[in-house]
């Protein structure tokens, strides 16, 4: 499975309402975290969003050395990623967006997203590359 950024901002102490990490420690997501892989890019997004809302470094630091411990990443510029990201230009306007999407598709993986446009497109992308699209309320009861 692959998750979406939004789900390891919690890492860094970002608040947010869908907290797929918590869920599985709960119980209550039907994924371990074992099967959890994400893309490099989504590391910078963390490391973004976490300065734009002035969160100590030391805090962003122990967040990602986490994440690269406990899950598998995926990077950003294998070719195949870079060439179905290019594809899905005029399905998703935002590249990182399309560079996660791309992730999915290139390993046959499901993707977990709160991304308002990635979620619009989950039809398309199920019926032309066979990727599921869940959000957390789809996946967690």
């Amino acid at each position: 499975m692959i998750i979406d950024t939004i789900y390891i901002l919690p890492l860094a102490g970002i608040g947010i309402g869908a907290d797929l990490l918590k869920a599985i420690i709960e119980g209550k997501a039907p994924i371990r975290f074992d099967e959890i892989k994400l893309n490099l890019i989504s590391i910078f997004e963390l490391q973004a969003k976490a300065s734009k809302l002035n969160i100590p470094p030391s805090r962003v630091v122990k967040a990602v050395n986490v994440i690269l411990k406990n899950f598998t990443i995926i990077p950003y510029y294998k070719p195949e990623i870079i060439r179905c990201a290019h594809e899905l230009k005029e399905v998703i306007r935002d590249y990182v967006d399309r560079v996660i999407v791309a992730t999915a598709i290139t390993l046959r993986e499901d993707l977990i997203t709160e991304d308002t446009e990635i979620n619009k497109a989950k039809e398309k992308i199920k019926k032309e590359y066979g990727i599921t699209i869940y959000t957390y309320n789809s996946l967690v009861p």
